[in-house]
């Protein structure tokens, strides 16, 4: 019983002896809501369709192919014809509930410094008859090591997606009118 205990004890020496490594990435979590006055038939008309992200004001084209059925696959090209580009794939989309959501496939981290990236957006009704667009993400940073260099950390990845957010959901509210 006593040999039994030195090696208890000789493990647990050797388990506090043993390097802790820093905590890697977490997964990052926003939402960005806008509330405008139009219904939400009239919003999902505009922002429905998958192939088609003509509403975003950064995003110069949209090609893709898939239509609106799951696995379907679309690349943006930002800025302008020949500008940076965006790979994404869709894998819910729920037409009744005005709702979809998709997977960014490849992106330069120079481009969006996020990796695993998924999206949700959808259109919910207002009691006013106006519409409650939600576009939610969900990200890990662009480098996925410990100690990433600032332009690729948890606070880079979360402000250009919330930008990216912001942005669309802007042109929308200036479209359709901001709803209280």
């Amino acid at each position: 019983m006593k040999s039994l205990k030195i090696v208890w004890a000789a493990l647990a020496i050797m388990l506090m002896a043993l390097p802790v490594s820093a905590h890697g990435p977490t997964r990052q979590k926003i939402t960005v809501t806008a509330k405008v006055k139009a219904p939400p038939e009239e919003v999902w008309a505009v922002i429905g369709n998958f192939q088609d992200m003509s509403w975003h004001p950064v995003v110069y084209k949209t090609e893709g192919e898939g239509g609106n059925e799951v696995d379907a696959t679309r690349l943006l090209t930002l800025a302008k014809e020949d500008g940076p580009t965006i790979s994404e794939i869709l894998y819910k989309y729920n037409p009744e509930k005005m709702s979809y959501s998709y997977r960014i496939q490849e992106v330069d981290v120079k481009v969006l410094p996020v990796t695993n990236y998924s999206s949700h957006l959808t259109v919910k009704p207002l009691d006013n008859g106006g519409s409650l667009i939600e576009w939610r993400g969900a990200f890990y940073r662009g480098y996925p090591l410990n100690d990433p260099p600032e332009e690729l950390n948890d606070e880079a990845a979360v402000k250009a997606v919330t930008g990216v957010y912001k942005a669309g959901l802007d042109a929308l509210v200036e479209r359709f009118g901001a709803a209280e």
